[in-house]
């Protein structure tokens, strides 16, 4: 049976597409091999990675002067990648906005003056900065954000004015979850494990004058943009089977009516989940309400007891990854792309009965009669449904 997947990645991806790949597996289309066997050099992979490429820019109308970089290393290579490749002055300005970003900046030190123009990490990353008026650095190369903070569940709703520096931005849990204009990035980069495909694969979306420059001296030519993008993301042997997944998700998500309709939907699920967390006595959003991520929701009842009993009780309903980040504790559930709504109201129909029993509980305690603090009823397993629906 499979189970509902609120995992921050790797995470859920769409059944159908686990099953086009299923069917696919051991010999794609004809060519009597496995896409994890066949050359990267082959005509098969190429048709492959071309084709995925074209899906992904009719997704996000990404314009011609954007080069489209499948690379390796995840985002915390692009951490690195990021300044070797475009800090020519040796200067940037970084807005940390939570765990992610704080640690892009830590590592751009490697490489330059990387600036701190705005943070939030004081109030422990509930909200994204006042970006109203940054401080931008004449000389810096590039202004830096994490688009959405995967452990912290917060997201810029909109972009900031960088006044006229490029924006680099990591949407590596954000990508492809609703329409975005890509003109308004100088680089878009995102781990594809979130929300496109198995791990393995970061997708960088480059502007073309940003890479017109050498990169840094001494970057490892498996980070350069430039020699990337030459060789058509195939300057040594790259993912093919991870590149290939992505590109039945692309296929999926325009079978689905593109950004716009997964944006929707997205927007729908996350309003459900935020609601009941709202409306609840025992449960409370971590995030500042006008910073919500609509794809990584956390939230606690702010006892780590009553959290972890949360947790192990939605697995054995079939509720899986509701586990906050091991650096914050908590609760989390991150509806991506392939999870459905239906996952989601089981979740919410879970945690009304989680709560019930605590109130029973509590009530059941105070007038002098033992009884299990956390323990929801059965009916809470039976109102769910079926994860094997999924």
């Amino acid at each position: 049976m499979r189970v509902y997947n609120f995992n921050a990645g790797p995470a859920a991806l769409p059944q159908s597409v686990l099953e086009t790949a299923a069917a696919e597996l051991l010999d794609y289309h004809g060519c009597g091999m496995s896409v994890m066997e066949m050359s990267h050099r082959s005509a098969e992979f190429q048709g492959i990675i071309d084709e995925a490429e074209r899906d992904l820019r009719a997704l996000l109308a990404i314009p011609e002067s954007y080069r489209v970089l499948f690379m390796q290393g995840g985002g915390t290579g692009q951490f690195a990648a990021v300044p070797m490749n475009l800090m020519h002055h040796g200067v940037a300005d970084y807005i940390v906005s939570g765990t992610w970003s704080k640690k892009a900046r830590q590592e751009a030190t490697k490489y330059g003056t990387a600036n701190v123009i705005a943070s939030s990490e004081d109030a422990g990353f509930a909200f994204v900065p006042d970006c109203a008026d940054l401080p931008v650095d004449a000389d810096a190369d590039y202004v830096y954000l994490c688009q959405n903070e995967t452990v912290n569940g917060t997201r810029f709703a909109t972009l900031p004015d960088t006044k006229g520096k490029p924006i680099v931005a990591d949407v590596s849990s954000c990508f492809l979850s609703e329409p975005a204009d890509i003109t308004r990035y100088g680089v878009m980069y995102g781990g594809v494990q979130k929300n496109v495909g198995p791990a393995g694969v970061v997708i960088a979306i480059v502007r073309d004058d940003l890479i017109a420059e050498p990169a840094f001296a001494g970057t490892p030519v498996i980070l350069d943009y430039k020699t990337t993008a030459a060789k058509g993301s195939l300057y040594n042997t790259p993912p093919c089977w991870n590149i290939y997944m992505c590109g039945l998700v692309f296929k999926w998500l325009r079978a689905q009516g593109g950004l716009v309709e997964i944006g929707r939907r997205n927007n729908e699920k996350a309003a459900l989940l935020y609601d009941r967390i709202d409306a609840s006595a025992l449960f409370r959003g971590i995030a500042r309400p006008d910073c919500r991520s609509i794809m990584n929701v956390t939230f606690t009842t702010g006892d780590a007891e009553l959290d972890a009993a949360f947790v192990a009780q939605a697995k054995a309903a079939g509720l899986v990854g509701v586990k906050g980040h091991r650096s914050v504790g908590g609760l989390r559930a991150s509806i991506y792309n392939a999870v459905p709504l239906d996952a989601v109201q089981a979740l919410v129909n879970f945690m009304e009965d989680f709560e019930a029993a605590h109130a029973r509980a509590a009530s059941a305690e105070v007038i002098g009669t033992p009884s299990s603090p956390s323990s929801p009823s059965s009916s809470s397993r039976s109102s769910q449904g079926s994860a094997s629906s999924i």
